[in-house]
């Protein structure tokens, strides 16, 4: 657990099975008695939190796809466990669109999943539950093309052409952009541009400042960073007060 005395986090990745449906499982807890502010970046994941504070009632939020950066308080004594989907998780795990959820989050019922504040105690149980709870909802069918699809758009880090993606899963374009847009509310250029953000904060997080992935020039790596972090890639290295939350995480990995 990575923590100081007014934060601590903790993310672990998932186990095998659910590799195609789950990025992390976590928890985040902030101690002190003010709030910490900190920027939240799009990542392509899609999360589920279960929060309690000394002055919010427990209660679950489902948060979709996020297309900017956008500032956030964490409240003082606020406990926070979350569960990060990826999007085939969207369809087959939750069961759900969420197109409406495009930046912007919904409540959930405090008893989703059968879920209660007795299980936030720990985050070994937590965790335990949670992946019981999720195997048990796996799927015995699979569309293989949605698969294929996710597969190659993350070994790519998001980089391989839409064409190329089409023709390779035997789906086409206009279908692909089509399904994107019905279950998750943006195109598969756009969610592909998010992931490529994401692959270079890994690079960032290591100190390589510099286009590593296929950016026309380093103006265009600056654009793109700040248009997802709001801040040049040099000052979101720095991550003063960890407040890039993600990219505490990456530089821990």
């Amino acid at each position: 657990m990575a923590m100081n005395e007014d934060f601590r986090y903790q993310f672990i990745p998932p186990i095998h099975l659910l590799s195609d449906f789950v990025e992390s499982i976590g928890m985040f807890y902030n101690p002190s008695d003010h709030a910490k502010e900190v920027m939240i970046v799009p990542d392509g994941r899609i999360d589920l939190f279960f929060s309690q504070s000394a002055s919010e009632p427990f209660h679950i939020t489902l948060v979709g796809l996020e297309t900017f950066p956008e500032q956030r308080s964490i409240l003082p004594h606020t406990h926070t466990f979350v569960i990060s989907f990826k999007p085939l998780a969207v369809e087959y795990i939750l069961r759900t669109s969420i197109t409406n959820l495009l930046n912007t989050a919904t409540l959930l019922p405090n008893d989703f999943w059968n879920f209660t504040p007795d299980d936030f105690s720990d985050f070994d149980h937590f965790q335990t539950k949670a992946t019981q709870k999720i195997t048990e909802l796996l799927p015995k069918v699979i569309d293989d093309r949605k698969r294929l699809l996710f597969e190659l758009i993350y070994q790519s880090n998001g980089e391989m052409s839409i064409k190329e993606l089409s023709e390779k899963v035997a789906w086409s374009c206009r279908q692909i952009n089509r399904y994107f847009n019905q279950q998750f509310g943006l195109s598969l250029k756009a969610f592909c541009t998010i992931l490529r953000f994401r692959a270079s904060l890994e690079h960032i997080a290591q100190g390589k400042l510099f286009p590593e992935l296929n950016f026309t020039d380093q103006n265009h790596f600056i654009k793109e960073i700040k248009k997802f972090s709001g801040v040049a890639p040099g000052e979101l290295s720095k991550n003063q007060n960890d407040r890039f939350i993600l990219l505490s995480v990456l530089k821990q990995q």
